[in-house]
């Protein structure tokens, strides 16, 4: 993971430095998650270069930013919460579709846990800064597309799990189906300012879906289509 960055700009250095990461991950480990091995990634991942450089000092807070088109980066807790989630099981996954690329941080984060990463994002302009800098950070296991998340991708599925970094009042059919059995989806669910709970769905047998929420959170909502 370094790709055409300097060594200088992946640890980053003041507001950015390996200090800011580690205090960061010492608060989330007060908050409650309890994965070292989620924790480790967050330490090494340069939050920073996944922002606007406006904002890079602010990167190590444990807030969401705003990243443009009215999109935000998740705030780091929720990353790391809903990572924890997904690996959470005596069987780790090996391939995960990831709905919402966003800036890129979740995918990053997964792709030093997983084998392989998909990722769609539905808006044109955000789709091709991320990619450009997923590339130029070295990863071979991210794999981006432009497309209407709610389709998800179903040329590679199934997946071992999903994850959806936008929050829908009902969960895309389309996305159930591409979920392997055994796999399980982690997921906002509810309207935006009307109770979103992080939610994960497992999938027993080819009909057979179980859902347990298990902490209130605020993302920006699943929205159709792609511009």
């Amino acid at each position: 993971m370094s790709g055409g960055f300097t060594r200088q700009e992946i640890m980053g250095i003041g507001f950015t430095s390996q200090r800011r990461r580690d205090e960061l991950v010492q608060r989330l480990r007060e908050k409650g998650v309890k994965s070292e091995e989620v924790l480790d990634v967050i330490a090494q991942m340069p939050r920073h270069l996944f922002v606007d450089s406006a904002m890079a000092k602010r990167a190590y807070e444990d807030d969401a930013l705003p990243i443009g088109q009215g999109q935000t980066i998740s705030q780091p807790y929720i990353v790391a919460r809903m990572t924890e989630e997904l690996l959470r099981g005596e069987k780790k996954p090996r391939k995960v579709l990831e709905v919402g690329t966003g800036s890129g941080y979740q995918a990053a984060v997964l792709a030093m846990l997983v084998d392989q990463v998909y990722t769609v994002e539905r808006l044109m302009g955000l789709y091709q800064e991320t990619d450009a800098l997923l590339r130029k950070m070295g990863f071979k296991n991210i794999h981006t597309q432009h497309s209407d998340g709610s389709w998800g991708w179903e040329e590679h599925a199934p997946y071992d799990a999903i994850l959806a970094a936008a929050s829908p009042d009902d969960i895309p059919e389309s996305l159930l189906m591409q979920l392997a059995v055994g796999g399980k989806l982690v997921l906002p669910l509810g309207a935006p300012g009307g109770g979103q709970q992080l939610t994960v769905v497992h999938r027993m047998s080819e009909n057979d879906f179980e859902t347990e929420a298990f902490e209130t959170v605020m993302f920006v909502p699943f929205l159709p289509g792609h511009q």
